[in-house]
């Protein structure tokens, strides 16, 4: 069954974030200011375990869901986490990925391959160990994450795909060197606009680097040509390289919005369905799943919540936008 929202959208792509925690205090995600030592997060009673977990992807799959991708927080610091990709991994014909910020993929990496996850996405903000540091906020060095890299790479999860936050006046000076370095590494470098997700970051419409401005800094050097999507809905505008030298990507959520092919939706760690990046509020899918509710009543109510979506927040996004209290990005794993 496929559904459609009020936009004629489909229902295509679901991230699930597994947890809420990260080893990381990024500070456009998790800024220390908020999350902090006496920062609460969620009882572990709170958050969904790997069975609930594996049951609504099946039923979300039943409307037509191809891609699960995990995230958390960071997904790596839950505890087991391979036996829930050994359970996600039985569904038949579903493109299992995660987003991770690589520290621990050194030591996971092929663990995570046997049990059935297909490829990974690492998050880096800058080869310069010193921008680096300023934005991960736990002084974790960038060789580190590059290890984590290569550790996936060896393990067969490819293709690698890295994703780049660009915050103005902190490493715009970075987009360059970066992309040269995972252009020789024959990765996929992704650039991402500075966006207003949740209320903690401080966003400023100032802050934001535009993906066009992004293509014409590295096109001066290395050319570049539009490519064509790998499929609809894809978030990523992709650019190759006009030598055949490979590509990039460039994530424009503020300057160029993609709301009207966005087909994706985000269940949290404690099971609340958010229909939007910037959502106000989730639908608690956790309380039917732990009251007994039938696989049948579960899909009943995601067919509601997604048949009245009509999201497009990019699509009215202004510069002067009114601070809303947004779900964080890192409750829902951006």
């Amino acid at each position: 069954m496929t559904l459609l929202d009020t936009l004629n959208r489909p229902l295509r792509d679901l991230r699930v974030s597994v947890t809420d925690r990260c080893n990381f205090r990024c500070v456009y995600c998790m800024p220390k200011e908020v999350f902090g030592p006496d920062y609460q997060f969620l009882h572990r009673d709170m958050v969904l375990t790997f069975e609930e977990i594996a049951r609504l992807a099946r039923i979300f799959t039943g409307f037509g869901v191809k891609k699960i991708r995990l995230t958390g927080g960071e997904p790596l610091v839950r505890k087991d986490f391979p036996d829930l990709l050994k359970m996600l991994s039985e569904i038949p014909d579903l493109d299992l990925t995660m987003t991770t910020n690589g520290s621990l993929l050194p030591r996971f990496a092929d663990q995570l391959k046997r049990s059935g996850l297909k490829r990974v996405t690492v998050s880096l903000d800058s080869l310069d160990n010193q921008i680096f540091k300023s934005m991960n906020d736990v002084d974790f060095p960038v060789e580190k994450v590059i290890e984590g890299m290569d550790a996936a790479k060896a393990a067969g999860l490819e293709p690698i795909k890295v994703n780049m936050v660009v915050k103005r006046g902190v490493n715009e000076q970075s987009i360059l060197p970066m992309a040269r370095f995972f252009r020789e590494k024959g990765f996929i470098l992704r650039f991402i606009e500075y966006m207003d997700v949740g209320h903690s970051n401080g966003w400023r419409m100032n802050d934001v680097v535009s993906a066009k401005e992004i293509v014409k800094i590295i096109g001066a050097e290395m050319p570049l040509e539009p490519a064509d999507p790998n499929y609809n809905g894809e978030v990523a505008e992709r650019w190759r390289y006009k030598d055949g030298g490979g590509e990039i990507g460039v994530i424009a959520s503020v300057t160029q919005a993609f709301c009207r092919d966005c087909n994706r939706a985000r269940l949290s760690a404690e099971g609340k369905l958010y229909t939007c990046l910037f959502a106000v509020r989730g639908h608690d899918l956790r309380e039917m799943v732990r009251g007994g509710a039938s696989d049948e009543e579960i899909a009943q109510r995601i067919e509601g919540i997604w048949g009245k979506r009509a999201d497009r927040y990019s699509e009215i996004r202004s510069e002067n936008t009114i601070p809303l209290p947004k779900v964080e990005m890192s409750h829902i794993g951006g």
